[in-house]
């Protein structure tokens, strides 16, 4: 119940908006994204998928979502105002992100990111909002292993029932509450790669390659082992759920069971898993085998499906990752050679083609430029299974309404897609 006036101002707007979002959440069309995305993600012949990825990482997110923009006065109401005004915007957008008909109260765990494996990452910045930094890494000297510990899996199951009480008290009649209990290691904090560059530093680890193998190899193994338990601890646990899937897209298959919120527990055999490279992207297939898949596969073995890559340049690597058994996805970034990657990936897996943003909505909106980029990228794709993700998106110059039109230029062109 509310406690305060503005408890009560908070919880009349959330309200508002979650009708909104149960509204969107149960039209047709949502349907008709999720059989689009079973039949693509089983590798059948489809229209292309489209999505439009965006969130708080972006500049142009903090610009028109940030506290300043929002109407709730509490932080916690004020988060799932947020989420709630980002989904309606991913509505409008109109790409075939699907909404789903629940609300998530994410489990309070133990521990903070920044600090995964006992030692806290940080990093020198510009002062710049927005603008570069780079890594101060915590493992200077390989003496400072001594340091770390692995990465936990901890729920603070009290915090966690206070909260979701209270945001189900808020809407729960009118959205369903789901909790989810997902570990911290998955995705990006369990792909080795991402954690490895802030712990070790990236030019180091380039130079370690070569000047301190066997020290690298003791690293990784920790870092390996360390994942393998902390997952195998949330299994065990029964918090891994039909949320837990992770892969950049939208993860309906026929092979493994549609997303649905608490849905009981889960093992990782019926789940997505989603890793990257990002970090690795100058190094050499040889190396990138030594000193990154060698690890990640234990790992990526344990779950159903895998999608791989983010950023990162896989052009020559595909050959490579057919080493992983349940591979399903993999990444065709702006750097890579998307003649080459569709080449080679061809039928056997999704090719999930992302153009360069600064191309697409990000430096002025040439709708001619942005029709020649896509018929080239078609014309390679021919013949795969192709999905098409516009990511990274750090401006839009003030127009939102450029994702809106960028997403009915790609369906125009896609049309015909074979």
């Amino acid at each position: 119940m509310a406690d305060t006036a503005t408890d009560k101002r908070d919880i009349q707007v959330l309200r508002e908006l979650a009708r909104k979002y149960a509204e969107v959440a149960a039209r047709p069309i949502q349907d008709a994204r999720r059989k689009l995305w079973n039949d693509h993600n089983s590798l059948q012949r489809t229209t292309p998928p489209v999505l439009v990825d965006f969130g708080m990482h972006n500049m142009w997110c903090r610009d028109v979502f940030g506290d300043h923009a929002m109407q709730c006065q509490d932080p916690f109401y004020r988060e799932y105002e947020r989420t709630i005004r980002m989904f309606l915007l991913q509505d409008e957008v109109g790409d075939d992100f699907i909404i789903e008909p629940w609300i998530t109260q994410r489990a309070i765990k133990a521990g903070v990111r920044g600090a995964l494996w006992g030692v806290a990452t940080g990093h020198f910045s510009t002062g710049v909002e927005g603008g570069a930094w780079k890594c101060d890494p915590p493992i200077k000297e390989w003496s400072d292993m001594a340091k770390l510990k692995p990465p936990l899996h901890q729920v603070d199951e009290p915090a966690t029932a206070a909260a979701a009480q209270r945001i189900q008290d808020a809407i729960g009649d009118i959205v369903p509450i789901h909790v989810d209990r997902s570990p911290y290691m998955l995705g990006f904090a369990a792909d080795i790669s991402t954690s490895l560059s802030y712990l070790r530093g990236l030019e180091q680890l380039m130079c370690d390659m070569y000047e301190a193998p066997d020290e690298l190899h003791k690293l990784l193994a920790f870092m390996r082992d360390g994942i393998l338990a902390a997952q195998e601890t949330a299994e065990i646990a029964g918090h891994l759920n039909l949320t837990s899937h992770r892969n950049q897209q939208m993860p309906y298959c026929k092979e493994l069971e549609w997303p649905r919120a608490n849905s009981g527990a889960r093992t990782r055999k019926q789940l997505w898993a989603y890793c990257a490279a990002q970090e690795f992207t100058l190094i050499s297939p040889q190396m990138h085998e030594e000193f990154l898949l060698n690890y990640q596969l234990p790992i990526l073995e344990k779950w159903g499906l895998v999608a791989y890559g983010c950023c990162e340049d896989l052009t020559n690597k595909i050959g490579l990752l057919r080493r992983i058994p349940n591979l399903r996805v993999i990444a065709v970034t702006p750097v890579a050679d998307v003649w080459k990657c569709a080449g080679q990936i061809g039928r056997d897996y999704v090719m999930s083609w992302r153009p360069n943003p600064t191309d697409m909505v990000c430096c002025g909106f040439d709708e001619g430029k942005i029709r020649r980029i896509l018929r080239d990228g078609l014309a390679a794709a021919k013949g795969c299974r192709l999905q098409i993700n516009l990511k990274d998106v750090e401006t839009l110059e003030g127009d939102p309404t450029r994702m809106a039109r960028w997403v009915r230029i790609v369906r125009e062109e896609t049309a015909n897609f074979a």
